[in-house]
């Protein structure tokens, strides 16, 4: 079974503008990207979970598709998804989920934003 919140971590702070903190306090790590929560991390009734932002559709699909994943918990039912720590989750997907959710909120940021975002990625 992958380290969810390792390969989590490990993929956010790869991504420009990242910051990690934990203003609900220790247990909690809070990823966002210019001041914009794209991830949290944290454990629930004992299992590692993160909760990521998605487009509601997405979300639908993939509470459908996957056990491991159902509505966003203490957070928005229809934007963001709870992803539990499971023997079935790989890697891949759990990269591709948070790299979705932070493009997802790179999108809704102001254009000079969005540019300083890109000129990173190219450097």
């Amino acid at each position: 079974m992958i380290a969810l919140h390792a390969v989590a971590a490990k993929t956010a702070l790869a991504l420009p503008e990242t910051t990690c903190s934990q203003p609900f306090g220790e247990g909690c790590d809070v990823f966002k990207v210019m001041d914009k929560v794209y991830m949290l991390s944290f454990h629930l009734e004992g299992k590692a979970a993160v909760n990521l932002k998605v487009l509601p559709d997405n979300g639908v699909m993939l509470r459908d598709i996957y056990p491991f994943i159902r509505a966003g918990w203490h957070m928005n039912k229809q934007h963001w998804i709870s992803v539990f720590a499971d023997e079935e989750l790989e890697e891949d997907l759990l990269q591709d989920l948070v790299l979705n959710s932070y493009e997802l909120v790179v999108s809704k940021l102001n254009k000079g934003q969005r540019q300083r975002i890109e000129l990173l990625r190219n450097i």
